[in-house]
């Protein structure tokens, strides 16, 4: 009689827990079964390269346990649906099989609700009956040939680093052994220092004697030892020039050594690795800045132009226009700055910059049409979102992992704060850098042109922004307002005021507590406040505005505004007399 085969149930039902838990595919799937070929919707779990599958998700013990090592899965057709079968139609769009690596094993066939689940189903099993994904508890090999070649490997990696301690530790002696040859190098020579000295004392009593010899012997003796001094002279000029050859080095090492710490420690050299660390950081931003504007055009700007062009386009070429002004171009001139950047830090540690914010400066024009549409752009980029098809595909684009989950919006807002960043950092540069620095005049200058441009750009911004909100608030005026319609009236603020009537026996406006407005039919009008006027207005239920008949537009020049405190209840009242 055949025995069962034996596994380790225990293992088998915690990694069961685990695949619940932690596995990289779950969810409902229908199995045929091999008895009845009936569907029925089972719980599946992927682990590793094990899949289970349970009776439903709260399921404590698997149903079954399928071993995917060697499998491939690939997508079936779907069978052809008989008169009888009384199953939906969209049950049987979606099948795939798991095929077993051996002869006499049914596949397996499984079925999903979803197109994209299936593919996902598929493509996971497929991963996991290759290269497995490694337990978190447990390093568990994929297989045997996988072990050897990770092996031979590790062993080519220890015989190299191996080979290198060798050659390290022959090096090492060759240098001890020069180290100790140089020491008795020197020993020798001292010890011929001290012989020469002696014998140099031992010559003073010798000369003396020879004063009191013939003046011929003498010379004779003189011309002999004259000979033997120049013979002892050199031999230890030699010694002497080698001892002080190696001290002249030795001196000269330790005196660059000081110099050189006494430079790092001095505020010079501080200054200029601040200087060198904020140009770093300015490439690093510049390469950032780059592929932002890079994610901007390649992920939506050309994507939307082809949209644009399509059959049934979900945007117009104008829109596109508006949206993404001179967007490709600020791209392209920042690409060529970038390039310019790098090329100065592969020439470090000379930098030169000043030369290309030169080159930069003339092209920063485009910055103030792009700046100028910015609130524009977004408006329309607000209004195409009322298309459904544009604002499904859009979502489509933002979705990209380039993306990384941010909206089209803040990719267009970007390039607003490029110019203000460029100022921060010419003004950190400049403050660490000397006055008699080469660069310093030319760092000024394009600081200097920078800020002009920023502040034309902001008042740009402002001047653009007032008479967009002016034009929006006269065309909330049923009867329209000419003197809106004035580019030098600025907007200043609007509000809710209680309008007091006027009372003909005094000549002036009443006091009243707020709490009598409705018996004195004290209304509350709509006012906004601009440079020049100031009007008043009354609100319909639609959200229409509707200027005063009397009074409704007054001109500041023309009007006197006296502030008074009522001593009673300490409320102020307003009274605008109008000059005739």
């Amino acid at each position: 009689m055949q025995k069962s085969v034996r596994y380790n149930e225990g293992h088998a039902l915690y990694l069961s827990v685990v695949a619940r838990k932690e596995g990289s595919k779950r969810g409902y799937l229908s199995k045929k079964t091999t008895e009845n070929s009936r569907w029925t919707e089972k719980y599946f779990a992927l682990y590793q390269n094990v899949l289970f599958y349970f009776e439903n998700d709260q399921s404590a013990r698997p149903s079954g346990i399928y071993l995917l090592e060697g499998c491939t899965c690939e997508r079936a057709p779907a069978p052809k649906v008989s008169a009888i079968s009384k199953e939906p139609m969209e049950k049987q769009q979606h099948y795939f099989l798991v095929i077993f690596g051996h002869e006499g094993q049914k596949p397996l066939e499984l079925r999903s609700e979803d197109e994209s689940d299936c593919n996902e189903w598929v493509e996971c099993i497929q991963q996991a009956s290759t290269h497995p994904k490694p337990d978190p508890f447990h390093v568990l090999p994929s297989s045997y040939s996988d072990i050897m070649i990770e092996r031979e490997i590790l062993m080519q990696k220890y015989i190299h680093l191996v080979q290198i301690l060798e050659t390290e530790k022959i090096a090492a002696n060759q240098l001890r052994t020069q180290l100790e040859d140089q020491d008795t190098e020197i020993e020798r020579l001292k010890a011929e220092i001290v012989v020469l000295n002696k014998a140099k004392e031992r010559m003073l009593p010798f000369q003396s004697n020879q004063e009191e010899e013939d003046p011929d012997i003498k010379k004779i003796k003189m011309v002999k030892a004259n000979g033997k001094k120049r013979r002892r002279w050199t031999e230890s000029m030699g010694a002497h020039d080698g001892v002080q050859s190696f001290m002249r080095g030795w001196l000269c090492r330790r005196k660059w050594k000081i110099i050189v710490q006494d430079y790092i420690c001095s505020p010079h050299a501080e200054s200029m690795r601040k200087r060198n660390q904020i140009v770093f950081n300015m490439v690093e931003a510049e390469t950032e800045y780059v592929h932002q504007l890079s994610i901007l055009v390649n992920c939506f700007l050309r994507p939307l132009r082809m949209a644009a062009s399509s059959k049934k386009p979900p945007i117009s070429h104008d829109d596109v226009s508006s949206i993404f002004l001179n967007s490709e171009t600020i791209m392209f001139l920042h690409e060529i700055f970038h390039q310019g950047l790098k090329a100065r830090i592969a020439n470090w540690p000379t930098l030169v910059l000043a030369d290309l914010f030169d080159i930069l400066l003339p092209m920063l024009n485009i910055y103030q049409e792009f700046v100028r549409n910015h609130q524009y752009s977004l408006q329309v980029l607000a209004n195409c979102k009322q298309n459904r098809d544009f604002d499904k595909l859009l979502k489509q684009y933002e979705s990209n992992a380039g993306c990384e989950g941010r909206m089209l919006e803040t990719f267009l807002t970007y390039p607003m704060f490029q110019i203000p960043r460029y100022i921060i950092t010419l003004h950190e540069l400049l403050a660490h850098t000397p006055h008699e620095h080469v660069e310093r005049k030319s760092l000024e200058f394009a600081k200097s042109k920078l800020e002009e441009l920023s502040k034309m750009m902001h008042d740009e911004v402002s001047d653009t922004e007032n008479i967009r909100k002016n034009l929006a608030i006269e065309r909330m005026i049923v009867e329209g307002c000419d003197i809106l319609l004035d580019t030098s009236q600025t907007f200043v603020r609007q509000g809710s005021l209680i309008q007091l009537p006027s009372s003909s026996e005094r000549g002036m406006l009443s006091k009243v507590r707020l709490g009598s407005l409705s018996l004195r039919k004290e209304g509350e009008r709509q006012c906004f406040l601009f440079t020049k006027h100031f009007l008043i207005c009354t609100r319909t239920s639609g959200g229409k505005l509707h200027l005063l008949k009397q009074g409704g537009t007054l001109s500041l020049i023309e009007c006197t505004l006296i502030e008074e405190l009522d001593a009673s209840d300490e409320d102020f009242l307003i009274k605008c007399n109008k000059a005739i």
